[in-house]
């Protein structure tokens, strides 16, 4: 799989599948999910409410994964997943790779080639950047049972972007 770090809006990323770093409550909010849900249209919010009145009553847990039509994204499909909010006094770590895995998974199940990511948990959930994209890189550099080609995360921000380019390339962050 080619990975690919791309400073801008997710939102407008021509791929298969946009992933979503959704609260659990599927029914959009701030940042990358709010952006996704007022591009998107009202399609992928009535599939999210269609997804909590049957399988997902409670919400989606931390760290899975589930997709709904893109509505009018440029992609097919989008991705939902819940991210760990960041904690010092406890290693959530694990949650937030099956972030990436289960939205891998649930990318093969749809028939995605390319999926573009956000930073799961690196916004308002505090997850501390070098960390969050040393998580992502982990797991997509080590999936080798996918049929996933290309996986773009999608950085917003300059700031977040050279953090990203310099933990991508080994280098240490000033």
């Amino acid at each position: 799989m080619e990975i690919a770090l791309v400073e801008g809006d997710i939102t407008t990323q021509r791929v298969d599948a946009i992933v979503n770093a959704a609260n659990s409550s599927l029914l959009g909010g701030g940042g990358v999910d709010g952006a996704i849900h007022r591009r998107g249209g009202p399609a992928i919010l009535a599939e999210c409410r269609a997804l909590r009145a049957s399988r997902y009553g409670r919400g989606l847990p931390t760290g899975q994964a589930v997709a709904t039509t893109a509505g009018e994204l440029p992609a097919r499909w989008v991705i939902h997943t819940v991210g760990p909010v960041w904690s010092a006094s406890e290693d959530r770590s694990a949650l937030l790779r099956d972030c990436y895995a289960n939205s891998l998974r649930v990318a093969d199940e749809v028939g995605a080639s390319t999926v573009a990511f956000p930073l799961v948990s690196a916004g308002i959930y505090g997850w501390p950047v070098d960390d969050a994209v040393g998580q992502a890189l982990a797991v997509l550099r080590s999936a080798t049972s996918t049929t996933v080609t290309e996986a773009r995360l999608v950085l917003f921000g300059s700031d977040t972007h050279a953090i990203a380019r310099e933990v991508f390339e080994g280098r240490p962050s000033p």
